[in-house]
């Protein structure tokens, strides 16, 4: 217990937050594909390897969470890559869900597989090196959509995930994203994030998961990507703020947010004024992939002749970022 309770408020160090590096095999396929780069176990290595050796890096970054894959691969010098994080001061951590599939009658809504033999799983990651573990569960917004069995299946398995993960002495990320892609309003949004974060506290309070020894990971409240209606930047912080005020216990140490498609730039500056708004009960940080990776990968684009590059475009990313946690907006 006093061992998840020290990880986790070293996850979320003032000025510090998360590398989320746990892209699945398709997905950073996917992003792989787009500049040219072969997805190889090699070229996924060489490309993580890059980003957890970028100079001064744990200045700014607390925890890096892994795929299966990487938490298995070694640093060039030989170090498995938990042990040569865990070096730096950076806490490695581990995505353990199994991605999403259609929840089924429920047409639009989708379900987080991975709870067959987690426990199994958990105790061998432990081993690995991880101290940390996140579960996400997607939630959608449309006219009919979510519903309560939707947002509930979800809670229960999240709140399952976060038992074993404590029961395994790993400190677990409760991601329940909603997704800003759509039309919807920004009060809408709120409506929902308010709606989802309510069941998912209920649940994980009923499976007896410990508060002060898990993080919450969760989207700004924002209107959807196609809304005609957008938010300026104050009124993105005002309704987020708001939002998690009247359902997150402040007994929970600190709150993660996700970039969830946002740009590197609009991520930052939203999450500094954020954080610049008032203080909170809870610490306030993120854990980003995309918004921290991104010019880094393109700067990269598959080269070790392009690394130097690449590593001082996510060591600019990661000052920015932790500039935002102190409510400084350098972009």
């Amino acid at each position: 217990m006093i061992a998840m309770e020290s990880t986790v408020h070293a996850l979320v160090a003032p000025g510090k937050g998360i590398l989320a590096a746990d892209e699945s095999l398709p997905t950073i396929g996917k992003r792989f594909a787009a500049l040219a780069i072969p997805s190889t176990e090699e070229s996924r290595r060489s490309y993580r390897e890059l980003l957890f050796t970028t100079p001064a890096l744990e200045k700014f970054i607390s925890g890096a969470i892994l795929f299966d894959e990487t938490l298995r691969q070694r640093t060039a010098d030989g170090s498995t890559m938990p042990e040569f994080l865990a070096k730096r001061g950076i806490i490695p951590g581990i995505k353990v869900d199994g991605g999403t599939i259609p929840l089924p009658a429920f047409p639009g809504e989708k379900i987080t597989q991975g709870l067959d033999g987690l426990r199994a799983r958990l105790a061998e990651y432990r081993k690995l090196g991880a101290r940390f573990t996140k579960w996400r569960a997607v939630i959608a917004i449309d006219d009919q959509i979510p519903t309560s069995t939707g947002i509930e299946a979800n809670a229960r398995a999240l709140a399952v995930f976060a038992a074993l993960s404590q029961e395994a002495q790993l400190v677990p990320i409760v991601e329940p994203e909603v997704l800003m892609d759509g039309r919807h309003t920004l009060a809408r949004c709120e409506e929902v994030t308010h709606a989802t974060l309510k069941i998912v506290f209920d649940a994980l309070y009923a499976h007896r998961v410990g508060f002060e020894q898990m993080l919450l990971k969760t989207g700004m409240v924002l209107p959807g990507k196609t809304c005609p209606q957008q938010a300026d930047t104050q009124e993105i912080a005002a309704a987020t703020l708001r939002c998690l005020r009247r359902v997150v216990p402040a007994a929970v140490p600190g709150i993660v947010f996700l970039s969830g498609g946002q740009s590197p730039e609009e991520a930052t500056r939203r999450l500094a004024a954020i954080c610049a708004a008032a203080k909170t009960p809870w610490a306030l940080s993120f854990s980003f992939g995309r918004a921290l990776q991104d010019p880094a990968l393109q700067a990269w684009a598959g080269s070790a002749e392009n690394a130097s590059a690449a590593q001082a475009a996510l060591h600019e990313r990661a000052l920015r970022n932790s500039a935002a946690c102190h409510g400084e907006a350098l972009d």
